[in-house]
């Protein structure tokens, strides 16, 4: 029943909302569809799905296919807890409840981005680890071809593959399984790292991991204290912070992407002297990196302290606008009455790309309009919808620490079964805020993770009192006289 509901609530929104939603990134994983090429910017699996799909011009079509892999999700998780864990039906369906009913969930199926596969690939992944106590070979083969697949989708996939390793030299799987992983991963993301040098001339996934860094330490980063100038770092003074921390902006996005504060030189308008396609060359990736880790070494406390704002805010029992407006506004479902001009569709933005504009790449890959028309009453429905049913970030604050709990009465066996849900859905928000900066459509993938730790932990914990209730509630046995020369029996 609960699959069904969940079901009719995705195809409601593919009416109210079609073909599909858009995000600012949607763009670049359209372009590479259509004019295939490493990305500088983010890893191309997602492109590959996208292009592996063009022959049917529909991006219908892929956002089906996206809803498809949000209820597969919740089936993956389902399944794991009822057949692994002799979870009671209810309690597998609660704990998949967040992936089948979150408004903001399917509204993320809706937009033409990464995060649903990614999602569902971690998940798989999670769920073949844990399905059996010993791991043979050929499942560590696909296990690590999976973590490949999340690497080509998000750069953040690649550290769960030291994730999965370390929890399986603690279970002692034997090293077949473990060599198995790490080849099968190995391989598509070496040859992929092997076109990005053709491309690039670094042996690398993205040319971004600089820059984006660079961002994260742009709302504190002061040269003073940095020892940029005089005799030292004198290369990284091009990149220096010219505005006052207290003029700076509060959220780090803008220090990439936007062009001027209105303050001075900030460090937005610095990278955009090298251009919008130059600020992810080698050279300047390189030099942003550098610039970022002398930053966050000569300003811990700064540094940890932005970390620390940045990962509280996924437990707001709200959804406070952050970055901005307008990056709030996309994970939005909209009512049937916010349209474009003259109540027509909002036109796509006008951008350059490989291919000319991202709005005529769109309607290549569509053989059509590619923007988003907004239908009564589906579009209503789930604009109301998305008011109310969505996990609020105290409740996942909750279920974290649920799980947390059960990795520290496990702490002989280093978390048990626990362990590895819990620390990948705590890595997958803690990343973000240490790497890049919050963004709400981050905290999704970690939600299911976080609830099958959650649902493990409870599932123990009932056990282990049924059991202790039971021994209490036991008998005494009775003692039986001993016949003569006999022994003393207790039954």
């Amino acid at each position: 029943m609960a699959f069904a509901v969940g079901g009719v609530l995705r195809l409601i929104t593919m009416l109210g909302y079609g073909p599909a939603m858009w995000f600012n990134d949607s763009y670049e994983y359209v372009s590479v569809a259509l004019h295939p090429r490493p990305s500088a910017i983010r890893p191309d699996g997602y492109g590959f799905w996208l292009m592996m799909l063009k022959p049917f011009h529909s991006f219908a079509l892929v956002i089906f296919t996206q809803h498809l892999m949000g209820l597969a999700t919740a089936a993956l998780i389902y399944a794991l807890l009822r057949c692994r864990f002799a979870l009671p039906r209810w309690g597998a369906t609660l704990a998949a409840a967040p992936v089948l009913f979150d408004a903001y969930q399917i509204q993320l199926e809706q937009l033409v981005m990464s995060d649903v596969m990614f999602t569902l690939i971690v998940v798989a992944v999670i769920t073949l680890v844990l399905w059996k106590r010993q791991m043979s070979w050929r499942v560590g083969a696909v296990v690590g071809l999976l973590l490949a697949l999340t690497a080509l989708t998000r750069s953040i996939g690649l550290p769960i593959l030291g994730l999965v390793v370390a929890y399986l030299v603690i279970k002692r799987v034997g090293w077949k399984p473990i060599v198995a992983v790490v080849i099968a991963c190995a391989i598509p993301v070496g040859s992929y790292m092997a076109w990005f040098s053709t491309n690039f001339g670094k042996y690398a996934m993205t040319n971004s991991d600089g820059t984006i860094l660079y961002m994260r330490t742009a709302i504190f980063a002061d040269c003073q204290k940095m020892g940029v100038g005089g005799f030292k770092h004198t290369d990284l003074i091009p990149l220096c912070i010219t505005d006052p921390p207290d003029l700076r902006k509060p959220y780090a996005q803008w220090y990439l992407w936007g062009t001027g504060n209105g303050n001075g030189e900030g460090i937005g308008e610095v990278l955009h002297r090298y251009g919008g396609n130059k600020k992810f060359t080698y050279i300047t990736n390189e030099m942003a990196s550098e610039f970022a880790k002398l930053a966050i070494i000569s300003q811990p406390g700064d540094y940890l302290r932005v970390v620390g704002m940045d990962f509280l805010r996924t437990f707001h029992w709200g959804r406070p606008v952050f970055p901005d407006p307008d990056t709030y506004e996309m994970y939005e479902f909209k009512p049937y009455y916010e349209l474009g001009a003259n109540g027509q569709p909002k036109r796509l933005p006008s951008w350059s790309s490989p291919g000319g504009r991202v709005d005529t790449d769109a309607f290549a890959y569509e053989q059509g309009p590619p923007e988003t028309k907004i239908v009564a009453p589906w579009a209503d429905i789930m604009s109301a919808y998305q008011q109310v049913f969505y996990l609020r970030g105290i409740l996942l604050g909750g279920i974290l620490l649920i799980g947390l709990y059960g990795v520290a009465v496990r702490w002989r066996k280093v978390g048990g079964p626990v362990a590895l849900p819990w620390f990948a859905a705590f890595g997958l928000l803690l990343a973000p805020a240490a790497t890049a900066e919050f963004d709400y459509r981050y905290v999704l993938p970690a939600v299911p993770l976080a609830c099958v730790a959650a649902a493990i932990t409870l599932r123990k914990v009932s056990r282990r009192r049924k059991g202790s209730a039971a021994s209490a509630s036991a008998p005494e046995s009775p003692t039986i006289a001993p016949a003569s020369g006999s022994t003393s029996l207790r039954t």
